[in-house]
């Protein structure tokens, strides 16, 4: 069960359990005949017949293209179409070869894409739990106003531990759906922070939703890394 320091709007915090819900879909795939279909993973190639390692059998990409015409040595009927199972991204260095530590670099573009800086990616540190709180900031926004301006990836249900934290959660919750706003919140000392909930994990902006049945709550946690930007000149 993974936890969240969660902190209302008197600065109180208290430790919650968050889960990721999925929905079952309605959508049921057939072949043909009715029968449903499974999807597999099959292999097309391996490292020795990629374009790269043929570039170099070859003087030139005239001769690649000859050969490739006449001999297909671009295809092992041995090994293509096998099934595979259990696969693990690797990377490689310029030989090919497996590279046993990278480097991680950060590239940030422009709106035309082009770039503007570049550096070292910097494995941030979980800073929702231990000693970290995410805060209640006060910042409410209405929910079509938020949903126009951020493209949420990801949300996370926040459920209650004990009685105590039924009580602490259901208040948050009431306080948002009788407003009908989302709660903006946030990790650090000023509540002003993305929360990272993993070591290198995606730094998120973070978004409260609560909704009331009765006696009954739900409370949402809405994550976005992407704000929606209007182009000058252009009406909304």
């Amino acid at each position: 069960m993974r936890t969240i320091n969660l902190a209302n709007e008197k600065a109180r915090d208290a430790q919650v359990c968050i889960e990721t819900t999925k929905k079952p879909s309605g959508i049921r795939r057939v072949l043909d005949d009715g029968e449903d279909y499974t999807s597999v993973k099959v292999l097309k190639q391996n490292l020795a017949l990629s374009y790269d390692m043929l570039s170099r059998q070859f003087e030139d990409a005239t001769a690649l293209g000859r050969a490739i015409i006449e001999g297909d040595p671009e295809i092992d009927m041995d090994i293509i179409g096998r099934r595979v199972w259990g696969t693990r991204r690797l990377y490689l260095d310029e030989d090919d070869k497996i590279a046993y530590r990278v480097n991680m670099v950060q590239i940030v573009k422009d709106a035309s894409g082009a770039e503007m800086q570049r550096q070292d990616l910097a494995k941030a540190m979980p800073n929702i739990t231990g000693e970290s709180v995410v805060k209640w900031t006060g910042r409410r926004f209405p929910k079509r106003e938020t949903i126009r301006k951020f493209v949420f990836q990801r949300k996370l249900q926040i459920k209650h531990v004990s009685g105590l934290t039924f009580d602490f959660l259901y208040d948050m919750a009431k306080q948002l759906h009788d407003s009908d706003t989302l709660m903006f919140v946030g990790a650090g000392p000023k509540g002003n922070e993305p929360l990272v909930f993993s070591q290198g994990g995606e730094p998120y902006r973070g978004f409260l939703e609560g909704r009331i049945d009765g006696d009954r709550y739900c409370l949402i946690l809405h994550l976005t890394n992407l704000e929606v930007k209007i182009p000058e000149g252009t009406k909304e």
